[in-house]
């Protein structure tokens, strides 16, 4: 404490300010090495996939949607993934080249550094930006060379574009899997509803119980006017005839044979014999078979549709990487910017005095 107060403004000054500054001007003029910084901008979209009357049609004809958003965060994470580091490293020798500049002690790659290390550096070279409103990748790659910089920038949208593709095609696969799955058990449902139509039919000797129920119908309808025409042509015989005159026993054999028949019709529509089953209930059960039929037929036809639709997925680029901006080559190094950092220390080392001296003449005017 005691030295702290004895120092003098200059000396002060050369401790805060001059040193500091010192250091840092023989690091930036010896020691820092040039950064070149190439940016792109990428988004990733997807193709539109609006309805349209014919299936499989909008998939053909299908635009561009707005940019994905939730793909372009996956793309900003594979970019800063280790697989892509491996396959980067593989290519363009990603180590030997953040290892060949030795001069600079903060910003270069140390021989002995781990995966971990390696990765973690490599995420402070490779900026990924993500733009909120747009849905836009911005990624600003460093190198000590111009012409690095620019191709490992490129190299990453490579692999960034095999990795979109690859990822939707693989959903698509799946998804087409899944489809043809459903296909598969829509059409069993199908069959088994088709043979259960075709046992009912064969168990109860009728195509269509339903016709038959209203050709019965239509039987009994017909019977009844028929009945009252020969009841009301009866009753005209009889007010002239005796009733064992022949026509009027002949009409009345008519009226009697058109009840026997028009009670047989209604009993079979409605009445329960001992080896068959009404025809109104075989008719609405035939009905249920009929709709559960239909149903499952529906079904099938869209199971065949979604099939299609995944068969044009899996044979074409569902999402693509936009290129918005191309990778650049930079003409300058952007880093380190040295008259920035230097003013920027001299700023914080002045604060730093300033701070330093009211302390002092604090403790002094205490001590005094």
């Amino acid at each position: 404490m005691n030295a702290i107060v004895r120092l003098t403004p200059a000396r002060l000054k050369i401790v805060v300010i001059v040193a500091p500054l010192l250091l840092a001007l023989a690091y930036y003029l010896l020691f820092a090495a040039d950064r070149y910084v190439s940016e792109s901008i990428v988004t990733v979209r997807q193709a539109n996939q609006g309805s349209s009357g014919v299936p499989g049609a909008a998939l053909l004809l299908a635009g561009v949607s707005p940019p994905s958003r939730e793909d372009t965060l996956y793309l900003r994470q594979y970019i800063h993934s280790l697989d892509l580091l491996h396959k980067l490293d593989a290519q363009l020798k990603l180590r030997a080249h953040y290892e060949a500049e030795r001069t600079d002690p903060f910003y270069r790659l140390y021989q002995s550094a781990s995966q971990e290390w390696f990765l973690d550096y490599y995420r402070s070279r490779v900026e990924v930006l993500f733009d909120e409103a747009a849905s836009l990748l911005t990624v600003r790659v460093q190198g000590f060379d111009a012409g690095y910089a620019q191709r490992l920038n490129r190299a990453i949208l490579d692999e960034s574009e095999r990795f979109v593709n690859a990822f939707s095609q693989r959903m698509a696969r799946e998804q087409m899997a899944f489809a043809e799955t459903e296909l598969q058990h829509a059409a069993g449902r199908l069959q088994a509803a088709k043979a259960e139509v075709l046992a009912f039919q064969t168990k109860h000797g009728l195509l269509d119980p339903t016709a038959q129920a209203q050709a019965s119908g239509a039987l009994v309808a017909e019977l009844q006017a028929s009945l009252a025409r020969e009841e009301t042509e009866l009753r005209s015989l009889r007010s002239f005839l005796n009733d064992s005159s022949h026509q009027v026993r002949a009409a009345r054999t008519r009226v009697e044979s058109l009840k026997t028949q028009l009670d047989a019709e209604r009993k079979r529509a409605t009445a329960k014999g001992k080896n068959e089953a009404r025809l109104n209930e075989l008719a609405a059960r035939f009905q249920d078979l009929r709709l559960k039929a239909g149903f499952a037929e529906d079904a099938y036809k869209l199971a065949l549709s979604a099939v299609e639709n995944a068969r044009i997925d899996a044979t074409r680029k569902i999402k693509s990487l936009v290129v918005i901006e191309p990778p650049s080559k930079p003409e300058r190094a952007l880093y380190p910017r040295r008259v920035y950092d230097l003013v920027t220390l001299l700023i914080v080392c002045l604060l730093i005095y300033g701070v330093a001296r009211l302390v002092i003449a604090t403790i002094r005017d205490h001590q005094d």
